[in-house]
Parts: C-alpha cells; structure tokens; sequence
C-alpha cells in the first residue's frame, strides 16, 4: 500500500509524539481496493497542539476536535479521538470529550466498516469486526441499532446509501431497527435528509 501522502503526515504527527491512523470511507475504501477522493484521519492530538505543526490549517471546527486542509487537491480532514455524550435531538451529542484511544473512539462511530483504523504499512486496528462485514458485503451498527438511529436518525439513509455504494446488503438486526425507526425521519430537518440522500 502506497500513500505518501498519509505517510507524510504520519511521519510529521509522530515525530511530535502522536499517533495517525486512516479512518472512515477513507480506511475502508483503500480495504476494499479503492481510490478514495477525500482523506479522513484520525489522530490523539487536539487541535491546540496541532497549531504547533500546522499553523496554516482550517481551524473553524477545532472546538469539535476537527481541523482541515488541502494538499495534491485532496481534501484533508483530521479528527481527534473523542468520546461523544447522549444525544438530545436526534443529531448532536450533548458534549464532546477529547481522548487519546482509538478503541473509546471507535465507539461512536457508526458503522463496523466505517471504524477500521489503518496506518501507513496496512496494519488495521479493527475492534468490532470491521474486515469481517466487509469480506461478507454486511452494513452493521456497531452497538445496539435501535441506539444509533436514534442518536442520529439520518444512519439510516447512511446505511442504504453505503449498502447501494458498495454492493452490500443490511445485517439483519440493522436492517431490523431501520424498518422500525424509519418514522424518526420525520423529525428530522427536511433539508438535512435531502441533502443526505443526495450524497453518492
């Protein structure tokens, strides 16, 4: 696997002491053979200490632990680990909290696919049978599926997006509590859902 690009930034994020990891579509489309278009890392840094050795990035969003710039025409996103809080209105955790695991981390992401952590050799950390659902085509919640549509009813056009994306097919118990909680759609902003399944 050949990613100078994220190697670069590996390089320069553990040479301050910090660890960098590939996340998200990022992670899974290179796993799957892929070209990604965009680039999602994942790091223990927060934003404060990445001022340091990135003072020319995007820092609108660091209060949520986000930061972003572009390089070669990619588009960079970089993540610190965090624990997310309960969530109060179907789509915002009621607090953030930054963390230095990436297994706590990949706790509140969505799905099993979507939380496979990869460095720049190809050494996956993968802490909810991640590769397995993606050998066997499979969109799976990571954790109970009733929970996390409800946290964010819009995983539910995530989840058939991806599965229409990729080939896939829904995991029973995911396919399931989507038949169920499609109703909290609803409680959604309209422009929120249009603009989710607009997205390819």
């Amino acid at each position: 696997m050949d990613l100078p690009l994220f190697k670069k930034y590996e390089k320069l994020f553990r040479s301050h002491g910090y660890p960098l990891f590939m996340v998200g579509g990022t992670s899974r489309d290179l796993l799957l053979g892929q070209e990604p278009s965009d680039f999602d890392f994942v790091t223990s840094a927060t934003p404060e200490q990445e001022r340091s050795f990135l003072p020319d990035a995007d820092y609108s969003f660091a209060k949520f632990g986000s930061i972003k710039f572009k390089e070669e025409g990619k588009e960079i996103d970089v993540t610190t680990f965090r624990e997310e809080g309960e969530y109060k209105d179907f789509r915002h955790p009621s607090y953030i909290r930054f963390i230095s695991s990436p297994e706590e981390d990949s706790k509140r992401r969505d799905f099993t696919i979507n939380a496979l952590y990869l460095d720049g050799e190809g050494n996956v950390l993968d802490f909810h049978g991640g590769i397995k659902d993606l050998r066997e085509k499979k969109i799976r919640f990571i954790g109970n599926p009733d929970v996390r549509i409800q946290e964010d009813p819009l995983r539910i056009l995530r989840a058939e997006r991806f599965a229409k994306r990729l080939g896939f097919t829904l995991e029973e118990e995911t396919d399931k509590a989507i038949k169920k909680l499609r109703p909290l759609l609803a409680k959604l902003n309209p422009l929120k859902v249009k603009q989710e399944m607009e997205k390819r």
